[in-house]
């Protein structure tokens, strides 16, 4: 079988730092905890965990004095200023561009504005935004919007990885609404979107398109939606191990894209193996 691999794919230099960042310190401590999982793919998790990784779901479960490793998805002021009351020798893995977003939100807020997050509000990045603030809203479809409340001065961002379109569509939304100014800042990954882009031109031209990486992988999600839109014989697998030969018969090729977060390794892997099929 004939497979084509996106023009932009894999590994971004935000989850590369946040992977370098827990190795460099676990060679040097051997046991650090993370905030949640370092990055959404379970096999990088596990590899880490081997390493000394320990992942936990709130600050309570960091001990006295441990080392607190802040994963790319950032963490929210509270939970931050718990681990400084702990004593935590916090490393900070927060991508940069999340990292933006939490400081345009917290100065948006002081200056008097509404804070709007357009996104997944289930999200670690998303929560994270939120909890950088007082009184966000988090906007998630257009019915969310009569959350927002009527003749105020809206300041909106996005979730980094969210696309164009669906940032579009739900400001279009929220201008609807009742609002004396809405400051609009584009926090969007510009990185994603290039993968998006790849990840559509591709699966136009193909049979059947698989998008790489962890089912809870915001970015790796939203590359499946989208390529789905295009090309209904679309596959989201975390590895080979999920890949059903059924969905490739009378097929004649293949596209292969993967999530940010998802190693190179799972993708080289699969290539590998689906041509041979």
């Amino acid at each position: 079988m004939k497979v084509m691999v996106a023009e932009k794919y894999g590994f971004c230099a935000g989850v590369r730092n946040a992977i370098s960042t827990a190795e460099k310190v676990l060679a040097e401590r051997g046991r650090v905890y993370s905030l949640g999982p370092i990055i959404h793919n379970s096999d990088v998790v596990e590899r880490l965990a081997k390493k000394g990784l320990i992942t936990v779901d709130n600050v309570e479960q960091i001990p006295q004095g441990a080392t607190a490793l802040i994963r790319s998805h950032g963490a929210a002021s509270e939970e931050i200023a718990r681990l400084k009351e702990k004593n935590a020798d916090i490393v900070d893995a927060t991508c940069v561009l999340v990292k933006r977003v939490q400081q345009i939100a917290a100065q948006m807020e002081q200056e008097g504005y509404r804070v709007v997050i357009v996104g997944d509000r289930e999200h670690p990045e998303v929560r994270a935004v939120v909890g950088c603030t007082r009184n966000a809203v988090v906007v998630g479809d257009a019915s969310d919007t009569g959350k927002i409340g009527d003749n105020g001065r809206l300041g909106v961002v996005c979730q980094t990885t969210q696309s164009p379109e669906f940032f579009g569509r739900l400001l279009a939304a929220i201008a609807i609404g009742g609002f004396n100014e809405m400051r609009v800042i584009n926090t969007l990954c510009k990185e994603a979107i290039k993968r998006q882009q790849a990840a559509v031109d591709l699966c136009r031209k193909v049979n059947t398109m698989f998008v790489l990486g962890g089912l809870e992988s915001a970015n790796t999600k939203k590359l499946a939606e989208l390529c789905k839109k295009y090309n209904n014989r679309t596959f989201h697998l975390q590895n080979w191990d999920e890949f059903d030969k059924k969905v490739v018969l009378g097929c004649e090729t293949a596209g292969v894209t993967a999530g940010a977060s998802t190693p190179q390794w799972i993708i080289d892997d699969f290539v590998k193996k689906l041509a041979e099929v």
